[in-house]
Protein backbone atom coordinates (compact mmCIF):
# COMPACT_ATOMS: atom_id res chain seq x y z
CA UNK A 1 0.00 0.00 0.00
CA UNK A 2 2.93 2.23 1.03
CA UNK A 3 4.75 2.05 -2.55
CA UNK A 4 1.28 2.33 -4.46
CA UNK A 5 0.64 5.30 -2.87
CA UNK A 6 3.88 6.88 -3.08
CA UNK A 7 3.88 5.97 -6.93
CA UNK A 8 0.98 7.82 -7.14
CA UNK A 9 2.14 11.13 -5.51
CA UNK A 10 4.65 10.93 -8.09
CA UNK A 11 2.63 11.16 -10.85
CA UNK A 12 1.17 14.06 -9.32
CA UNK A 13 5.05 16.10 -10.24
CA UNK A 14 4.27 18.84 -13.18
CA UNK A 15 4.85 17.77 -16.32
CA UNK A 16 7.12 19.69 -18.42
CA UNK A 17 4.77 22.93 -19.52
CA UNK A 18 1.82 22.00 -17.46
CA UNK A 19 2.41 24.42 -14.92
CA UNK A 20 3.52 27.95 -14.66
CA UNK A 21 6.95 28.52 -12.31
CA UNK A 22 6.08 29.99 -8.94
CA UNK A 23 6.09 33.78 -7.74
CA UNK A 24 9.04 34.54 -6.37
CA UNK A 25 9.76 35.81 -3.07
CA UNK A 26 12.85 36.61 -0.88
CA UNK A 27 11.11 36.08 2.15
CA UNK A 28 12.77 37.43 5.78
CA UNK A 29 16.27 35.86 5.56
CA UNK A 30 18.47 38.37 3.20
CA UNK A 31 17.00 41.27 5.44
CA UNK A 32 17.52 39.52 8.29
CA UNK A 33 21.51 38.84 7.13
CA UNK A 34 21.77 42.76 5.67
CA UNK A 35 20.83 43.56 9.15
CA UNK A 36 23.59 41.95 10.46
CA UNK A 37 26.22 43.77 8.26
CA UNK A 38 28.84 46.34 9.31
CA UNK A 39 27.48 49.94 8.77
CA UNK A 40 28.69 51.11 5.38
CA UNK A 41 28.54 51.26 1.48
CA UNK A 42 27.32 47.33 1.01
CA UNK A 43 24.48 47.46 3.69
CA UNK A 44 23.56 50.46 2.64
CA UNK A 45 23.17 49.43 -0.81
CA UNK A 46 21.54 46.28 -0.51
CA UNK A 47 18.89 47.63 1.87
CA UNK A 48 18.23 50.26 -1.07
CA UNK A 49 16.87 47.00 -2.45
CA UNK A 50 14.56 45.91 -0.16
CA UNK A 51 11.74 46.84 -2.31
CA UNK A 52 12.83 45.15 -5.72
CA UNK A 53 11.01 42.92 -7.33
CA UNK A 54 12.37 38.89 -7.03
CA UNK A 55 13.54 38.03 -10.37
CA UNK A 56 14.69 34.55 -11.54
CA UNK A 57 18.77 34.52 -11.47
CA UNK A 58 21.46 31.94 -12.70
CA UNK A 59 24.06 32.80 -10.36
CA UNK A 60 21.23 31.38 -7.91
CA UNK A 61 22.08 27.71 -7.76
CA UNK A 62 19.72 25.59 -5.19
CA UNK A 63 21.97 22.99 -3.98
CA UNK A 64 20.07 20.04 -3.67
CA UNK A 65 16.71 22.45 -3.52
CA UNK A 66 16.74 24.19 -0.14
CA UNK A 67 18.25 21.93 2.28
CA UNK A 68 18.48 24.73 5.16
CA UNK A 69 15.01 23.43 5.99
CA UNK A 70 13.38 21.13 3.19
CA UNK A 71 14.61 17.12 2.68
CA UNK A 72 17.60 17.59 0.47
CA UNK A 73 16.77 16.09 -3.41
CA UNK A 74 13.13 15.86 -3.22
CA UNK A 75 10.32 17.77 -5.08
CA UNK A 76 9.31 20.37 -2.08
CA UNK A 77 12.85 21.50 -1.57
CA UNK A 78 13.04 22.11 -5.64
CA UNK A 79 10.13 24.12 -5.44
CA UNK A 80 11.40 26.30 -2.39
CA UNK A 81 13.95 27.21 -4.47
CA UNK A 82 12.74 27.71 -7.58
CA UNK A 83 10.60 30.16 -5.77
CA UNK A 84 13.10 32.01 -4.57
CA UNK A 85 14.42 32.40 -7.26
CA UNK A 86 17.33 29.98 -7.74
CA UNK A 87 17.69 29.78 -11.74
CA UNK A 88 19.91 26.53 -11.76
CA UNK A 89 18.45 23.47 -9.66
CA UNK A 90 21.10 20.67 -8.90
CA UNK A 91 20.45 16.94 -9.24
CA UNK A 92 23.32 14.77 -7.16
CA UNK A 93 22.66 11.57 -9.70
CA UNK A 94 23.77 7.94 -8.54
CA UNK A 95 22.37 4.64 -9.83
CA UNK A 96 19.71 1.73 -8.20
CA UNK A 97 20.59 -2.03 -8.28
CA UNK A 98 18.77 -1.93 -11.51
CA UNK A 99 20.87 0.86 -12.97
CA UNK A 100 18.05 3.37 -12.82
CA UNK A 101 19.39 6.76 -12.38
CA UNK A 102 18.39 8.87 -8.72
CA UNK A 103 18.77 11.83 -7.29
CA UNK A 104 20.63 11.40 -3.69
CA UNK A 105 23.93 13.30 -2.46
CA UNK A 106 25.87 9.81 -2.02
CA UNK A 107 25.01 6.24 -3.45
CA UNK A 108 25.86 5.44 0.35
CA UNK A 109 23.51 7.91 2.09
CA UNK A 110 19.84 6.26 2.71
CA UNK A 111 20.75 6.14 6.10
CA UNK A 112 21.18 9.30 6.82
CA UNK A 113 18.43 10.93 4.31
CA UNK A 114 15.58 8.38 4.55
CA UNK A 115 14.02 6.04 6.75
CA UNK A 116 15.53 2.99 5.19
CA UNK A 117 16.21 1.59 8.85
CA UNK A 118 12.97 1.35 10.07
CA UNK A 119 11.48 0.22 6.93
CA UNK A 120 10.97 -3.19 5.75
CA UNK A 121 13.99 -2.65 3.84
CA UNK A 122 16.44 -2.03 6.45
CA UNK A 123 17.80 -5.94 5.74
CA UNK A 124 19.31 -4.99 2.57
CA UNK A 125 21.55 -2.37 3.85
CA UNK A 126 25.10 -2.98 3.05
CA UNK A 127 26.02 -2.38 7.01
CA UNK A 128 22.93 -3.07 9.18
CA UNK A 129 22.56 -0.73 12.00
CA UNK A 130 24.60 -0.65 14.74
CA UNK A 131 23.52 0.72 18.03
CA UNK A 132 26.84 2.84 20.12
CA UNK A 133 28.68 0.96 22.07
CA UNK A 134 31.12 2.74 25.02
CA UNK A 135 33.20 5.57 22.68
CA UNK A 136 31.87 3.28 19.12
CA UNK A 137 29.25 5.65 17.54
CA UNK A 138 26.36 4.86 16.17
CA UNK A 139 26.17 3.08 12.59
CA UNK A 140 24.99 2.10 9.50
CA UNK A 141 25.60 2.15 5.80
CA UNK A 142 22.81 1.72 2.90
CA UNK A 143 23.02 2.35 -0.60
CA UNK A 144 20.83 2.79 -3.50
CA UNK A 145 22.70 0.12 -5.25
CA UNK A 146 21.13 -1.86 -2.59
CA UNK A 147 17.66 -0.97 -3.91
CA UNK A 148 15.76 -1.33 -6.81
CA UNK A 149 13.95 1.72 -8.09
CA UNK A 150 10.32 0.63 -6.91
CA UNK A 151 12.27 -0.47 -3.76
CA UNK A 152 13.88 3.52 -3.39
CA UNK A 153 10.54 5.08 -4.26
CA UNK A 154 8.84 3.43 -1.57
CA UNK A 155 11.25 5.31 1.10
CA UNK A 156 10.20 8.14 2.79
CA UNK A 157 13.07 11.13 2.67
CA UNK A 158 13.64 13.09 5.68
CA UNK A 159 16.86 15.96 6.97
CA UNK A 160 19.93 14.47 6.32
CA UNK A 161 21.04 13.47 10.37
CA UNK A 162 22.29 10.57 12.02
CA UNK A 163 22.23 10.38 15.76
CA UNK A 164 25.74 8.93 17.00
CA UNK A 165 24.58 7.93 20.51
CA UNK A 166 21.58 5.89 19.16
CA UNK A 167 20.60 2.67 20.37
CA UNK A 168 17.84 1.63 18.10
CA UNK A 169 17.33 2.56 14.37
CA UNK A 170 14.58 4.78 15.46
CA UNK A 171 17.03 7.08 17.37
CA UNK A 172 19.11 6.65 14.38
CA UNK A 173 16.81 9.07 12.97
CA UNK A 174 17.57 12.18 15.20
CA UNK A 175 20.85 14.16 15.61
CA UNK A 176 19.85 16.97 13.42
CA UNK A 177 21.84 20.29 13.82
CA UNK A 178 19.57 22.69 15.91
CA UNK A 179 19.54 24.99 13.12
CA UNK A 180 17.52 23.16 10.82
CA UNK A 181 14.43 21.93 10.93
CA UNK A 182 12.03 19.37 10.62
CA UNK A 183 9.38 21.76 9.69
CA UNK A 184 9.08 20.02 5.86
CA UNK A 185 10.03 16.90 5.80
CA UNK A 186 6.20 15.51 5.60
CA UNK A 187 4.70 13.78 2.64
CA UNK A 188 8.25 14.95 1.27
CA UNK A 189 8.91 13.06 -2.57
CA UNK A 190 12.45 11.31 -4.03
CA UNK A 191 12.79 11.96 -7.25
CA UNK A 192 14.55 9.98 -10.35
CA UNK A 193 16.60 12.26 -12.35
CA UNK A 194 14.22 11.92 -15.21
CA UNK A 195 11.25 13.34 -12.23
CA UNK A 196 13.85 15.78 -11.44
CA UNK A 197 14.48 16.90 -14.85
CA UNK A 198 10.76 17.50 -15.57
CA UNK A 199 9.92 18.97 -12.52
CA UNK A 200 12.67 21.57 -13.18
CA UNK A 201 11.30 22.46 -16.67
CA UNK A 202 8.01 23.28 -15.32
CA UNK A 203 9.28 24.89 -12.32
CA UNK A 204 11.32 27.42 -14.97
CA UNK A 205 14.85 26.75 -14.18
CA UNK A 206 18.06 24.93 -15.63
CA UNK A 207 19.93 22.08 -14.66
CA UNK A 208 23.07 21.14 -12.48
CA UNK A 209 23.35 17.58 -11.90
CA UNK A 210 26.70 16.39 -10.56
CA UNK A 211 27.59 12.81 -11.92
CA UNK A 212 28.44 11.10 -7.62
CA UNK A 213 31.88 8.70 -7.41
CA UNK A 214 29.34 5.37 -6.86
CA UNK A 215 30.30 3.50 -3.76
CA UNK A 216 30.17 0.11 -5.50
CA UNK A 217 33.49 -1.04 -7.26
CA UNK A 218 32.76 -0.61 -11.20
CA UNK A 219 31.74 -1.88 -13.52
CA UNK A 220 28.73 -2.71 -11.70
CA UNK A 221 26.61 -5.34 -13.26
CA UNK A 222 28.57 -4.34 -16.28
CA UNK A 223 27.84 -0.88 -15.75
CA UNK A 224 30.81 1.36 -16.69
CA UNK A 225 31.97 4.78 -15.53
CA UNK A 226 31.82 5.71 -19.08
CA UNK A 227 28.12 4.12 -19.22
CA UNK A 228 27.22 6.00 -16.17
CA UNK A 229 28.34 9.25 -17.34
CA UNK A 230 26.64 8.97 -20.97
CA UNK A 231 22.89 7.58 -19.11
CA UNK A 232 22.84 11.18 -17.64
CA UNK A 233 23.56 12.94 -20.72
CA UNK A 234 21.00 10.93 -22.58
CA UNK A 235 17.96 11.65 -20.01
CA UNK A 236 18.63 15.11 -21.10
CA UNK A 237 18.18 14.03 -24.52
CA UNK A 238 15.46 12.18 -24.34
CA UNK A 239 13.80 15.13 -22.55
CA UNK A 240 14.75 17.24 -25.19
CA UNK A 241 16.51 19.86 -22.70
CA UNK A 242 19.26 21.86 -24.99
CA UNK A 243 22.68 21.52 -24.14
CA UNK A 244 23.27 24.98 -23.44
CA UNK A 245 20.90 24.45 -20.10
CA UNK A 246 22.93 22.18 -18.73
CA UNK A 247 26.09 22.22 -16.62
CA UNK A 248 26.76 18.63 -16.20
CA UNK A 249 29.16 18.60 -13.18
CA UNK A 250 31.93 15.66 -11.38
CA UNK A 251 34.76 15.67 -8.97
CA UNK A 252 36.69 13.24 -11.53
CA UNK A 253 38.36 14.84 -14.61
CA UNK A 254 37.87 11.59 -16.24
CA UNK A 255 34.10 12.24 -16.55
CA UNK A 256 34.65 15.83 -17.29
CA UNK A 257 36.78 14.98 -20.30
CA UNK A 258 34.81 11.80 -21.59
CA UNK A 259 31.83 14.61 -21.61
CA UNK A 260 33.67 16.95 -23.64
CA UNK A 261 34.93 13.86 -26.02
CA UNK A 262 31.93 11.96 -26.72
CA UNK A 263 29.53 14.92 -25.86
CA UNK A 264 30.97 17.56 -26.52
CA UNK A 265 27.49 20.16 -26.48
CA UNK A 266 27.41 19.27 -22.86
CA UNK A 267 31.11 19.00 -22.08
CA UNK A 268 31.84 22.47 -23.58
CA UNK A 269 30.14 23.73 -20.06
CA UNK A 270 31.10 20.74 -18.40
CA UNK A 271 32.22 21.44 -14.19
CA UNK A 272 34.84 20.76 -12.66
CA UNK A 273 34.17 20.35 -9.08
CA UNK A 274 38.08 20.97 -7.17
CA UNK A 275 38.46 18.46 -4.37
CA UNK A 276 42.20 19.67 -4.33
CA UNK A 277 41.88 20.50 -0.34
CA UNK A 278 42.13 16.70 0.04
CA UNK A 279 45.94 16.60 -1.21
CA UNK A 280 48.35 17.04 1.41
CA UNK A 281 50.04 20.35 1.71
CA UNK A 282 47.79 22.50 -0.64
CA UNK A 283 47.58 26.11 0.39
CA UNK A 284 44.86 28.19 -1.65
CA UNK A 285 47.56 30.97 -1.39
CA UNK A 286 50.54 28.93 -3.01
CA UNK A 287 50.64 28.22 -6.55
CA UNK A 288 53.15 25.51 -6.14
CA UNK A 289 50.60 22.99 -4.13
CA UNK A 290 48.08 23.49 -6.29
CA UNK A 291 47.16 19.94 -8.04
CA UNK A 292 45.87 21.04 -11.24
CA UNK A 293 47.46 22.98 -13.96
CA UNK A 294 45.23 25.47 -14.20
CA UNK A 295 46.00 26.31 -18.29
CA UNK A 296 46.32 22.55 -19.06
CA UNK A 297 43.11 22.26 -18.00
CA UNK A 298 42.08 24.84 -20.00
CA UNK A 299 44.04 23.51 -23.16
CA UNK A 300 41.76 19.97 -22.64
CA UNK A 301 38.65 22.14 -22.83
CA UNK A 302 37.50 22.96 -19.25
CA UNK A 303 36.11 25.74 -19.14
CA UNK A 304 34.48 26.11 -15.30
CA UNK A 305 35.75 24.79 -11.90
CA UNK A 306 34.11 24.69 -8.85
CA UNK A 307 36.05 24.54 -5.98
CA UNK A 308 34.31 25.04 -2.02
CA UNK A 309 33.89 28.84 -0.97
CA UNK A 310 36.89 29.56 0.98
CA UNK A 311 39.24 28.58 -1.62
CA UNK A 312 38.27 31.49 -3.24
CA UNK A 313 39.18 34.00 -0.57
CA UNK A 314 42.08 35.41 1.99
CA UNK A 315 42.14 37.50 4.34
CA UNK A 316 44.31 40.51 4.35
CA UNK A 317 44.47 44.07 6.34
CA UNK A 318 41.06 43.03 8.02
CA UNK A 319 39.68 42.65 4.65
CA UNK A 320 38.31 39.70 2.94
CA UNK A 321 40.00 39.56 -0.89
CA UNK A 322 40.47 37.09 -3.92
CA UNK A 323 42.82 34.58 -2.94
CA UNK A 324 45.66 33.23 -4.97
CA UNK A 325 44.05 30.46 -6.04
CA UNK A 326 41.04 32.60 -7.56
CA UNK A 327 43.27 35.13 -9.48
CA UNK A 328 45.60 31.76 -11.16
CA UNK A 329 42.32 29.61 -12.32
CA UNK A 330 40.88 33.36 -13.72
CA UNK A 331 43.97 34.17 -15.21
CA UNK A 332 43.80 30.97 -17.36
CA UNK A 333 40.48 31.86 -18.69
CA UNK A 334 38.49 29.37 -16.06
CA UNK A 335 35.56 30.64 -15.37
CA UNK A 336 34.52 29.81 -11.29
CA UNK A 337 31.18 28.71 -9.73
CA UNK A 338 31.34 27.87 -5.90
CA UNK A 339 29.55 26.07 -2.87
CA UNK A 340 28.11 26.39 -0.55
CA UNK A 341 26.55 29.07 0.69
CA UNK A 342 24.18 28.80 4.11
CA UNK A 343 25.40 25.45 4.76
CA UNK A 344 27.35 26.82 7.74
CA UNK A 345 24.33 27.94 9.77
CA UNK A 346 24.83 30.87 12.09
CA UNK A 347 28.28 31.77 11.98
CA UNK A 348 29.95 31.74 15.29
CA UNK A 349 33.58 30.64 14.49
CA UNK A 350 35.23 27.95 12.60
CA UNK A 351 32.90 26.63 9.84
CA UNK A 352 34.57 24.70 6.99
CA UNK A 353 33.32 26.48 4.67
CA UNK A 354 34.47 29.77 6.21
CA UNK A 355 37.29 28.46 6.94
CA UNK A 356 40.40 30.93 5.39
CA UNK A 357 38.21 33.78 7.21
CA UNK A 358 39.49 32.95 10.68
CA UNK A 359 41.03 36.32 11.59
CA UNK A 360 37.69 38.01 10.80
CA UNK A 361 35.46 38.24 13.41
CA UNK A 362 32.22 35.79 12.96
CA UNK A 363 28.42 36.35 12.47
CA UNK A 364 25.89 36.23 9.91
CA UNK A 365 26.65 39.25 8.34
CA UNK A 366 29.54 37.48 6.86
CA UNK A 367 27.47 35.77 4.47
CA UNK A 368 27.22 38.87 2.28
CA UNK A 369 30.79 40.27 3.28
CA UNK A 370 31.76 37.17 1.88
CA UNK A 371 29.44 36.70 -1.28
CA UNK A 372 30.31 40.07 -2.43
CA UNK A 373 33.41 39.53 -2.65
CA UNK A 374 33.06 36.57 -4.37
CA UNK A 375 30.93 37.98 -7.14
CA UNK A 376 32.47 41.25 -7.47
CA UNK A 377 36.29 40.63 -7.08
CA UNK A 378 37.10 36.87 -7.41
CA UNK A 379 34.40 37.02 -10.48
CA UNK A 380 32.84 33.77 -9.20
CA UNK A 381 29.82 33.16 -11.90
CA UNK A 382 27.20 31.44 -9.63
CA UNK A 383 27.03 30.52 -6.44
CA UNK A 384 25.27 26.98 -4.30
CA UNK A 385 23.09 27.67 -1.70
CA UNK A 386 21.21 25.68 0.88
CA UNK A 387 18.94 28.72 1.04
CA UNK A 388 18.67 30.97 -2.64
CA UNK A 389 16.56 33.24 -1.62
CA UNK A 390 20.58 34.66 0.07
CA UNK A 391 21.99 34.89 -3.57
CA UNK A 392 18.87 35.78 -5.32
CA UNK A 393 18.35 38.70 -3.52
CA UNK A 394 21.49 40.00 -3.96
CA UNK A 395 21.80 39.13 -7.41
CA UNK A 396 19.13 41.08 -8.43
CA UNK A 397 20.20 44.24 -6.37
CA UNK A 398 23.68 44.06 -8.04
CA UNK A 399 22.11 43.64 -11.48
CA UNK A 400 24.01 40.49 -11.69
Amino acid sequence: MRLALLSAALLLLPAPGTADPPALSYGPRPAYLISQLPEGALKDRLQACAGQTPARTDFSIGHRGAPLMFPEHTAEGYQAAAAMGAGILECDVTFTRDLELVCRHAQNDLHRTTDILTSPLADRCFQPFTPAAGATPASAECRSSDLTLDEFRSLRPKMDSANPFAATPQDYQGGLPSWRSTLYSGNARLLTHADSIALFQSLGAKFMPELKAPAVPMPFNGFTQQDFAQKLIDDYKSAGIPPADVWVQSFSLDDILYWIEHEPEFGRQAVLLDSSYRQEGFDHMIPATFPYDFAALKAQGVTYLAPPLWMLVTVQDGRIIPSAYATAARSAGLKLITWTLERSGPLQGGEWYFQSLADLSPGDGMYYQLLDVLAQDAGVQGVFSDWPATVTYYANCMGL
